[in-house]
């Protein structure tokens, strides 16, 4: 009996398709079963191969080998997960194999994953493959007996190849032309570089921006406010000018002229896709994008609860229709609303969400039709779930209905306009609004003048957020919905972004790049313009060939720019302190286990602070700090300075004797134990009466 091979992204849906699929036996590297062989990935088995994986020479980061353009890039085993792609070789050769299914993520990264591997190992038998928006065992039933020809999705590889190559001629050959020009490590990409570009053009905005005075006219009536209409809302800069103004309206009466009532209809927002939802998590929980981008995934992988969350559509696919009152109906014990709308037989109130032409791979983000078992999702699971579900019901909400009445006064040639809205009927949208009464104005009626001017001052921008900063990736086409929230962590791991609070801010470092980085580059058009191009090589419409001469083309021109350049670098990395070895500067760097110096020379390393062990000062009993010195390392209290040898690895897993253990256990109980409040003794004494 022949087989199939199928390759997933992780072993945890490897896991969950073995499940269903009933493929029960269970080895190392993978599962078996009368019809399939189900095996994994960790992400991905292969990159593309280094500069010095393809020539010797291009070991040496130097200025004059730029740029390297290959004709042939290649692939390489990634060292720790070579065991993995040997084992899954070994199964692809089999002989009761006939063929594989690409079961990784349905997008053009999953693409690239899965085809990376077919290629490494050579497969020459049929290939299909598994797309599915969800992880529901109906879902994986559903696609295994609809699986696709591979052939299908020949674009979307080709689109996925062609970025890879794309970052690699770009980020490869701009990040070391600036790092051996400068000397610094100075990371640059088609992407990363205009992503920084928009932090530091926030943060220009901010630092020109000087706050100005003006004044503003309001008229009060039947305890309703209108401010005075002026062609510029700033123009009163004097409160002279102000009271001035105020003595020509008081002149004369005013006059309604228009009242107008208009009744407004507003539908409920339509579902998330990843981009919308990672700036609504962020402004509303302070979570990061990659955070959110996580949660959702676990969601969607662990918890089934949710759709594909790596989609670019707010828009429904017509064949979801069928599902969405088995979805409503998981949703019941959630949110009481959901039965609600089952009463009501299910109907979705907006029917523009459904759209087959705006729903690319994957529709909008959505809850599936399996129920959340609610007590096993982390708090910030269930926040970013309950956000999924609100967008979700509100599908099956009626419109939130306004009566909004406009009325127009008019002093001589000034105008004023008074506005005010009444809720008829709430829908979608809960309010606690309290119920206003009516205008009770008529045309041509007086308005006497009840004025008051009001001191204001404009208002500075705001500085980017992550939400604000992947709008504008979004705008621009920077990037895609999947890699957004990475590029974005890049900045702040290489050093060129902080994060302050929920806000960004570029660092010394990230503002000199800016400057010896090219205009082009830094510019969001061009790379927007690649992106788009991009996908229409995944929709066929466009020769990765003809994309990769474009890309190689820039890649010689920006790097002859970073030759020729005569801008000068600081690095603002550079201390004042000295190696003690060698006597050359020495740099601060931020890694894992926090700052240290780094030698601009030799190989001489140091903790920027001492490292805090578990071990307790003696007389304290604080955690003490790890020092090196002379002789080796200590330890030292950092609150009473007392100092103690380091046992060395032999004396340390000597076992203590049952008394000293016994005697250290009663001397921290007696330490952590905390001393009795006045108020819990005097609780106690009245319990023993």
């Amino acid at each position: 009996m022949t087989k199939k091979l199928v390759i997933t992204e992780k072993p945890s849906v490897a896991k969950d398709l073995a499940k269903v699929l009933g493929t029960t036996q269970k080895t190392k590297t993978y599962y078996e079963g009368n019809q399939y062989v189900i095996t994994w990935a960790y992400g991905h088995l292969l990159s593309l191969k280094l500069p010095e994986d393809i020539k010797k020479e291009w070991q040496q980061w130097q200025l004059e080998t730029l740029p390297i353009i290959p004709k042939q890039i290649g692939l390489k085993p990634l060292p720790k997960t070579t065991g993995q792609l040997k084992a899954i070789s070994h199964l692809a050769n089999r002989k009761d194999i006939s063929g594989a299914i690409i079961a990784t993520d349905a997008g053009r990264e999953g693409e690239a994953v899965a085809r990376y591997i077919l290629e490494w190992i050579k497969f020459d038998k049929p290939v299909e493959r598994l797309w599915i928006s969800s992880q529901t065992n109906k879902a994986i039933q559903d696609g295994f007996a609809h699986l696709k020809p591979a052939k299908q999705f020949d674009n979307l590889y080709a689109s996925a190849l062609a970025r890879g190559k794309a970052d690699w001629l770009i980020g490869l050959n701009v990040t070391r032309a600036l790092t051996t020009k400068y000397e610094d490590s100075l990371s640059a990409g088609r992407v990363q570089t205009p992503t920084l570009a928009f932090v530091r053009e926030t943060e220009d905005q901010i630092n020109r921006f000087k706050p100005q005075t003006y004044y503003t006219i309001q008229l009060n009536y039947q305890g309703q406010n209108a401010t005075l209409q002026l062609a510029n809302p700033q123009q009163l800069t004097s409160r002279e000018q102000a009271d001035q103004l105020v003595t020509e309206l008081m002149q004369q009466p005013g006059q309604v002229m228009a009242v107008q009532t208009k009744k407004q209809s507003q539908s409920a927002p339509l579902p998330y896709d990843l981009t919308e939802l990672q700036q609504v998590a962020n402004a509303k929980y302070g979570l990061s994008a990659k955070k959110t981008l996580s949660l959702v995934q676990s969601l969607y992988e662990m918890h089934k609860a949710v759709s594909y969350p790596r989609t670019d559509s707010k828009y429904l696919s017509t064949d979801i229709k069928a599902t969405l009152k088995d979805r409503l109906s998981a949703l019941v014990k959630f949110d009481p609303r959901a039965k609600h709308y089952l009463g009501q037989g299910a109907k979705v109130l907006q029917p523009a969400v459904f759209n087959d032409q705006k729903v690319t791979d994957h529709y909008a983000l959505i809850p599936t039709e399996e129920p959340a078992r609610v007590a096993k999702l982390s708090n910030d699971e269930l926040k970013v779930y309950r956000l999924i579900v609100e967008r979700f019901l509100g599908l099956f909400a009626a419109p939130h209905v306004t009566a909004v009445t406009k009325a127009t006064v008019q002093f001589g040639k000034h105008t004023f306009n008074f506005k005010q809205t009444q809720i008829i009927e709430a829908g979608w949208k809960a309010t606690e609004e309290t119920p206003t009464k009516p205008f009770d104005w008529s045309k041509g009626a007086t308005i006497p003048g009840q004025f008051k001017i009001k001191e204001q001052l404009t208002s500075a921008p705001k500085p980017l957020t992550e939400g604000t900063l992947l709008g504008k990736m979004e705008k621009y086409s920077l990037g895609t919905p999947a890699t957004r929230a990475e590029i974005i962590e890049k900045l702040v791991k290489t050093e060129l972004v902080t994060r302050n609070g929920n806000h960004l801010a570029t660092t010394p470092k990230g503002q000199q790049l800016l400057k010896l980085v090219n205009k082009s580059l830094v510019s969001p058009e061009l790379t927007g313009q690649w992106e788009q191009s991009l996908e229409a090589i995944a929709h066929g419409q466009k020769k990765p060939e003809a994309f990769i001469q474009e890309i190689e083309t820039a890649t010689k021109q920006l790097v002859t720019e970073i030759k020729t350049s005569q801008t000068e670098y600081h690095d603002f990395a550079l201390t004042n302190k000295k190696c003690p070895e060698c006597d050359h500067p020495l740099k601060e760097r931020n890694t894992r286990d926090g700052k240290i110096y780094v030698c601009t020379n030799c190989h001489y390393r140091r903790r920027k602070d001492p490292k805090i062990s578990n071990h307790r000062c003696p007389q304290c009993h604080k955690k003490m700090a790890i020092v090196e010195g002379k002789n080796g390392a200590f330890f030292r209290c950092l609150t009473c300075g007392t100092t103690e040898k380091m046992m060395d690895k032999k004396d340390r897993k000597k076992k203590i004797s049952k008394h000293e253990e016994q005697r250290l256990l009663k001397q921290v109980n007696q330490e952590d134990e905390p001393a009795e409040s006045p108020l819990a003794a005097a609780l106690r004494k009245a319990m023993e009466k």
